[in-house]
């Protein structure tokens, strides 16, 4: 987007990585709903495509805002004019430094997965977000005990009627055969470990695209499909290695067939993970997939910036960090104006494009001396993906986020099919949850961006008889 606006001004991308992430194949599915594929393509052909755009592959190793200076780790240095700092977010992994915990947030940590699950008979995965989730269904061949601190699975992006709705999925045996993968890694030369990878929670690499997990051979050492066991409301206590385990004679539990009939393991495991619920599980390593904390510390020393709860650079409506000069987009930003009553930050590539692009156009906007009002895009939360082969549509405040007690809900299930969920306050969609081939997102965008008072149609808002699209034309 610079490279357009600036042909003649020299852009400079920063990156520790010898991949950039492009966007391909993308559709507008509706005003707000956009989809597309993450691709790794090398750096070469970015500079191929602008010739005004430089990339210098090495991490950052500081940042003297004061001298608008940026020092990286090659030892180089390079004034800027104007900076935007996109630099992602790190896996918030459950225990730092423990060889047997993987956290998976980018492709590299991904291919190290799955090299150890091809040795693996079972494993434990931690967290209850959209990573969590497409794991434990795409796992085959080994057992995987699933620990999550809600009462029901994908608490990220949908409530306990849409949980049930999916679980079904999860015991069923193994169907259509995966999509090929569209995206290709590119890694540096004697850069592939013959011995068991470790990825480093240190290591900062590209974050996932939504398919991240296709074209991974995501099977274990057991013959069967799927094996999945959920522990809710709990967290990780402790873990234990296999010599810890044997030296305070602990006792741990095997996969469970039936619920109420829990026997002893004994198998010894390399690795046994305690639960906060009491029990204890052994198994061959543990994937944290516990969300991700914006990557900042290489910019924050000796630099005042106004920092998040969450963590993350604060921006106003203009991208614009605290400090002159310096913008920041993506996971490691927090959106620190007032939002629109629909949308809310959530880190997901969505945003992370949609906020790359705006602060490009802010930038420009900036060194013309323009004004800008805030992107469209940031009117309405909206998200599309797939969980469980099901097409999932997460729209405005979908579970009843800081509404309180002062909202109703209404449903539409069938079971195997489609479920239908609209968040309503005062006769008026605030948000919506469509998983399945609902038809219903461009109706439901429109309805929760116009505010319509609703209250007249009542129950019949839903009724899969009533063609509710001819209302609202």
């Amino acid at each position: 987007k610079l490279a357009m606006e600036f042909p003649s001004e020299d852009i400079f991308l920063m990156t520790a990585s010898p991949v950039i992430k492009a966007i391909t194949n993308f559709r507008q599915v509706s005003k707000m709903l956009e989809e597309f594929d993450v691709e790794e393509q090398p750096s070469s052909l970015l500079e191929k495509r602008y010739s005004n755009i430089k990339v210098i592959q090495s991490g950052v190793k500081q940042l003297k805002s004061d001298e608008h200076k940026i020092f990286t780790e090659d030892g180089r240095e390079y004034m800027y004019e104007k900076l935007c700092l996109c630099a992602g977010a790190k896996p918030k992994l459950i225990f730092e430094g423990n060889p047997y915990v993987l956290g998976i947030r980018d492709t590299d940590s991904a291919q190290a997965f799955q090299k150890n699950l091809a040795q693996a008979a079972r494993i434990v995965v931690v967290g209850n977000g959209g990573i969590a989730l497409e794991l434990v269904y795409e796992i085959e061949g080994c057992e995987v005990i699933w620990a999550i601190k809600d009462k029901a699975i994908g608490n990220t992006f949908f409530d306990a009627g849409a949980a049930e709705f999916l679980i079904p999925k999860l015991t069923a045996e193994k169907r259509e055969t995966p999509i090929e993968c569209k995206r290709t890694k590119y890694t540096m030369e004697g850069r592939e470990n013959k011995e068991r990878p470790i990825p480093a929670s240190d290591q900062v690499g590209s974050a996932l695209g939504p398919d991240w997990h296709e074209g991974l051979h995501l099977k274990g050492t057991k013959e069967f499909s799927h094996k999945v066991h959920i522990e809710t409301v709990c967290e990780v206590k402790k873990i234990h290695l296999q010599q810890e385990f044997i030296q305070l004679q602990l006792t741990s539990l095997s996969f469970p067939k039936e619920e109420k009939n829990v026997e002893r393991d004994e198998v010894l495991w390399p690795v046994y993970v305690e639960l906060t619920n009491g029990k204890i599980y052994g198994c061959d390593f543990i994937v944290s997939a516990t969300g991700v904390v914006p990557n900042v510390k290489p910019f924050l020393d000796g630099n005042n910036f106004a920092v998040g709860e969450d963590g993350g650079l604060k921006v106003d409506k203009q991208m614009h960090t605290s400090l002159p000069d310096i913008y920041a987009a993506g996971d490691i930003c927090t959106a620190s104006w007032e939002p629109s009553p629909v949308w809310h930050q959530m880190r997901l590539w969505t945003q992370a494009r949609q906020m790359g692009w705006y602060a490009a156009k802010c930038m420009a906007a900036d060194a013309l001396g323009e004004s800008i009002d805030l992107d469209f895009s940031f009117e309405l939360f909206a998200h599309v993906t797939k969980f469980f082969n099901y097409k999932v549509v997460v729209l405005g405040k979908y579970n009843a986020q800081g509404l309180g007690l002062d909202h109703e809900l209404m449903l539409r299930c069938t079971k195997g099919q489609e479920y239908v969920k609209v968040v309503m306050q005062n006769g008026r969609m605030m948000g919506a949850v469509l998983i399945g081939e609902t038809d219903l997102e461009e109706t439901f965008e429109n309805l929760i961006l116009n505010q319509m008072d609703l209250s007249a149609y009542g129950e019949d808002l839903l009724n899969p008889d009533i063609d509710i699209e001819d209302y609202f034309d």
